[in-house]
């Protein structure tokens, strides 16, 4: 087959279905949101059956969103249930394809290049992803939906855009077909990667549509978006040149790793301390796991009032390290520089950059090593318990403040709960 073939294949209101099947109710015919109502009437609902779409609800909305004649089922998320079915949705895939041609884009989403599998199957693209399709509801309860392209974003689009109008729930776009039926589509941010910051700024050069940005001087518009004007034309025109082998064999110039949390109340300056202090905690814990070390590190602090202005700072270490001491002693001096004593926090993300093997470390006359040594082993001691029996196995008295979060978020999997 002379064009490339990708499949981008997408698991129908994932979270929600799976709460549905495991209830033995039709997704299709069932109001359920999926949502910790302890959470109040602001909480996020994280995805909603099907049936409640058909209705408007929309995901992502929250409870006091929902019409109150709409009668529904709450269902509390469950992190874990979900990755155990996305796992189990993965191994059928690998009936098919080798894992090589198979890029995990989110616990529902996945791309596949299937360009090579055609002869072997003896059989069209339409009707093989159908296949897959059909196994997964047959197997799982679980409805997915397809987009078929001759590339990665073509097949994105597909899914995004022209598989909810048809009802076998698969759409087709090449490069001829996507400016056919899409050029004078809106609102552009239906589009991958167009979202309202730069749909605002097209609209403000009199740009609405994919058509318009392809008969744009792409001078002007290198001169508002920098190099990322490339992808805007490139995707204008259908064109993306990353493949799945490209993904797969990128390697990042620098490496960092982040955790950032969203507090359930408003938290005074001294409170949210204790909570970014257990941050620093679990994520140095994350570093001796995976014999990583961090030479820079950064803090972010959000307010509780939007008109605020988040409270932002890094700062590159002498010597880079994963020994929790040392790196909370830093983090103290960034929060009391940056941090306001005043306002109500309500979010707190940290991250460590520039992450290399600590397999070799730079020496200083200066810090007592037999002393740093044996911390770092304490450390992977502490580690290793944690891992194997929980991480509230072993707690510090910071843990046990009133206002700490620690030991409810490691029981948690992305913020929700696990089970």
């Amino acid at each position: 087959m002379k064009d490339k073939i990708y499949f981008c294949i997408d698991l129908k209101t994932f979270y929600a279905s799976v709460e549905c099947v495991e209830r033995h109710l039709d997704p299709f015919k069932t109001n359920l949101v999926v949502a910790n109502p302890e959470r109040g009437k602001g909480a996020i609902c994280l995805a909603v059956s099907p049936k409640m779409k058909m209705l408007g609800v929309k995901n992502r909305c929250r409870l006091y969103e929902i019409p109150k004649n709409i009668q529904y089922i709450t269902a509390i998320p469950r992190m874990q249930k979900y990755i155990e079915y996305s796992a189990n949705i993965y191994e059928t895939y690998l009936k098919y394809f080798s894992k090589d041609d198979i890029h995990v884009y989110s616990i529902d989403e996945v791309f596949i290049d299937a360009s090579s599998y055609f002869k072997l199957y003896k059989i069209s693209p339409i009707d093989l992803v159908k296949i897959i399709i059909e196994d997964i509801k047959n197997t799982f309860g679980i409805t997915a939906t397809a987009g078929i392209g001759t590339n990665m974003y073509l097949a994105k689009i597909a899914l995004d855009i022209t598989a909810k109008h048809n009802a076998s729930n698969i759409g087709y776009l090449n490069e001829e077909k996507y400016k056919k039926e899409l050029g004078k589509h809106v609102p552009l941010t239906d589009f991958w990667q167009i979202g309202k910051g730069i749909s605002e700024s097209l609209r403000k050069m009199g740009i609405y549509t994919m058509e318009d940005i392809s008969n744009t001087d792409p001078r002007k518009l290198y001169n508002k978006f920098g190099v990322n004007a490339k992808f805007l034309i490139d995707h204008s025109k259908g064109i993306e040149t990353c493949t799945i082998q490209d993904i797969k064999n990128y390697k990042p110039k620098s490496n960092s790793i982040s955790t950032n949390q969203i507090l359930f109340k408003d938290y005074v300056y001294e409170d949210a301390k204790i909570v970014m202090k257990e941050m620093v905690e679990n994520l140095s814990l994350e570093l001796v796991n995976k014999n990583l070390k961090a030479e820079n590190i950064s803090l972010y602090i959000g307010y509780s009032k939007d008109n605020i202005q988040a409270s932002k700072g890094s700062k590159k270490l002498e010597i880079a390290t994963n020994v929790y001491t040392d790196l909370l002693k830093e983090y103290e001096k960034l929060y009391e520089k940056i941090v306001s004593k005043l306002e109500p926090i309500r979010r707190i993300g940290i991250s460590f950059g520039r992450i290399s093997s600590d397999n070799y470390e730079q020496l200083n006359l200066f810090v007592n090593q037999e002393k740093k040594d044996k911390e770092k082993n304490i450390e992977k001691t502490i580690n290793i318990l944690k891992y194997k029996f929980g991480k509230n196995l072993i707690l510090k008295g910071i843990n046990l403040e009133e206002n700490a979060t620690a030991t409810i978020r490691n029981t948690l999997i992305g913020g929700h709960n696990a089970y």
